[in-house]
């Protein structure tokens, strides 16, 4: 009886110590988080200013955000800070659901996956800078000037924080598309003249996207759809050289 009873556990031990393992690593990421978040949370309101810079260096002098609810001047800003707190942890973030997958991987996995990681960070952050330094200005000076001129714009500073945040989040993953586009030709799902024949559809659907991720303007989307579309012939080209290195190993292997 003891041995029927103890034959079901053998199969489970290992998957009880991942689920351990699992845990340990979301607990440090969490931790680091709020680390990070009480680090920064006596600089909440000058992190809040300086992502409302962009707009407020486009209002007449004296101009002001305003909060329309009782709670708003502390959540925003406390928002924002925990979305920062977060934004800076995703290298570490990312270490730790590395640390707990990569015993698992191939070597040729490995050295695959590690740059495409490092990759994604570096892109998801090169596309919220690119929202900040240049989206941001443009648009706002667009919004600010094209309305009638008896309306002074004084905008709420919960909903400024829930535009900027969706645009951050759509610049960031826009510019993970040369990682897609990449990831599709190496996996083998389709390939780089598949890819270039569909140009056109492509094109329409960086607009479509545009339309759908950003507010419902002709700028704000041609300012996402031109980017993905150039990312998206970039993540081309190094699927070119990838297979180009990959025949050129199977003829000194042959």
């Amino acid at each position: 009886m003891s041995k029927t009873g103890d034959a079901p556990e053998q199969p489970q031990a290992p998957l009880i110590e991942h689920l351990i393992e699992l845990r340990s690593r979301l607990l440090r990421a969490v931790v680091a988080i709020l680390v990070i978040f009480l680090g920064l949370y006596a600089f909440a309101n000058d992190i809040y200013t300086f992502v409302a810079q962009p707009l407020m260096a486009l209002l007449p002098e004296g101009s002001q955000m305003i909060a329309t609810e009782v709670a708003s001047p502390f959540l925003a800003p406390f928002k924002l800070t925990l979305v920062v707190a977060v934004f800076i942890a995703v290298p570490y973030v990312l270490h730790q659901a590395w640390a707990f997958v990569a015993p698992g991987l191939y070597d040729n996995e490995k050295a695959l996956a590690l740059p495409i990681l490092a990759s994604s960070v570096m892109l998801f952050y090169a596309g919220a800078a690119f929202a900040y330094y240049v989206v941001f200005p443009l648009l706002f000076q667009f919004f600010t000037q094209t309305g009638p001129e008896n309306v002074a714009v004084m905008t709420d500073i919960n909903a400024y924080l829930n535009f900027v945040l969706k645009l951050f989040f759509a610049f960031g993953v826009a510019f993970e598309i040369p990682i897609a586009t990449f990831l599709l030709i190496a996996s083998g799902a389709t390939t780089v003249e598949s890819l270039s024949k569909k140009r056109p559809y492509i094109i329409l659907g960086c607009f479509v996207v545009g339309m759908l991720l950003t507010p419902p303007d002709v700028i704000s989307q041609s300012l996402l759809a031109v980017p993905m579309y150039l990312l998206y012939e970039v993540g081309l080209l190094f699927g070119r050289l990838a297979r180009r290195k990959k025949q050129q190993r199977e003829e000194e292997e042959e």
